[in-house]
């Protein structure tokens, strides 16, 4: 039986192959192809040209990044066969502390490297941030003597670290899910914008996690998604994603939004997001401020699903968060046979726009729903 979407895993760690395995979104609805990233520079390649995207999903391959930079660091370190290790080290007068030292400074020129691939993903730097920390927890419990097994146990917990946010990314898409079903009900026609899907996560989306429950629990959504211009994640992904799962969707273009609203065929609209400032401003792919001022317009309820991972408390507002400049190509000639816009004509393409707090309904995290004021409510869910 030929497989689906749905039976492929957006993004794997092949541990016994030191490797991260990923559908390559590049290629998609056309045809399935799964990479396999072994370097910091095809992983960083990767991610930059989007071949895996969704702030979940980026945040996972970094976190997988690291710990196989760990495990190159680590085996430079303690093996004669490679400059600097740990035997050379040695002879040269290096101690192990010194050893550890030099270690620390390569993983940290590694989570730096990979964070510079996608800048307003917050997700990135949380998980990076995140397994450097295990590294660093876990040299300070180590209680052995031989540098080998201290380099060795450090590795080992970067690795927990990583799996781990693999792991919780499942259940707290799930309890996303389960916290919008409160705000739906079963024959409501929902809008979506981008890819917030299982493409972008490991298993049912942020903004899409509404849907997928709501149909394992019989629910019948009628669901818009937008082409996404211009790199069409809502047409190639979200569309193909979620017709694949056999809901009921219908694929409009991005200026038909406002349209679909005013004709009352829209109930409500559920987004992702790639940073939450503290303020509650959101930063999300390009169009969505679009769909939110429509929705205030309309008096339609506009719903931001953001994992408590991409709240960025160090964001007052949305004017702190560094939006994208993405290659001209991708709205000039990108999906065409030929160029569709006069040569050298100056393109403006950023890859998010920030929806201001006042136009959004609700934020809604795997902690609950944070309504206005924003500020403080998001800490409050943060807090527990």
């Amino acid at each position: 039986m030929k497989k689906n979407i749905l039976d492929y895993e957006t993004v794997r760690l092949n541990d016994e192959h030191d490797c991260i395995e990923i559908i390559d979104q590049t290629r998609l609805p056309d045809d399935i192809k799964i990479l396999k990233l072994s370097t910091q520079e095809d992983i960083r390649d990767a991610i930059s040209r989007l071949a895996v995207r969704g702030a979940p999903a980026i945040g996972i391959t970094g976190a997988f990044a690291l710990y196989l930079a760990s495990k190159e660091i680590s085996y430079s370190r303690t093996h004669n066969e490679v400059p600097g290790s740990m035997e050379v080290a040695n002879d040269e007068g290096y101690s192990d502390e010194d050893i550890i030292k030099e270690f620390f400074l390569q993983l940290s020129d590694a989570r730096e490297y990979i964070n510079l691939s996608r800048p307003t993903a917050v997700d990135l730097s949380w998980a990076l941030n995140r397994t450097y920390e295990a590294a660093v927890k876990a040299n300070d419990n180590f209680t052995g003597d031989y540098i080998g097994d201290r380099l060795d146990y450090i590795v080992n917990g970067i690795k927990e670290a990583a799996c781990a946010i693999y792991d919780n990314n499942i259940e707290m898409c799930r309890k996303i899910g389960e916290h919008a079903l409160t705000l739906v009900k079963d024959g409501d026609s929902l809008l979506t914008h981008c890819n917030a899907g299982k493409l972008a996560t490991v298993k049912y989306g942020t903004a899409t996690s509404v849907m997928y429950l709501g149909k394992e629990k019989g629910y019948n959504f009628k669901i818009y998604c937008d082409e996404t211009r211009p790199l069409l994640q809502g047409s190639r992904l979200t569309a193909f994603e979620l017709s694949s799962a056999g809901m009921d969707v219908t694929l409009a273009c991005d200026n038909m939004s406002a349209s679909l609203m005013k004709d009352g065929k829209i109930d409500a609209v559920f987004v992702g997001c790639d940073r939450v400032a503290a303020n509650g401003d959101t930063a999300n792919k390009i169009g969505t401020l679009l769909l939110a001022i429509a929705a205030k317009r309309y008096n339609i309820p506009f719903y931001v699903c953001a994992p408590s991972s991409t709240i960025d408390f160090a964001s007052e507002t949305g004017n702190d968060i560094v939006i994208e400049q993405r290659d001209i190509e991708e709205v000039t000639s990108m999906w065409f046979k030929k160029p569709m816009a006069p040569e050298d004509i100056n393109v403006y393409n950023p890859a998010f726009d920030v929806t201001d707090a006042d136009l959004i309904t609700a934020i809604i995290t795997e902690n609950g729903i944070a309504y206005a004021p924003f500020e403080e409510n998001l800490k409050k869910l943060a807090e527990g």
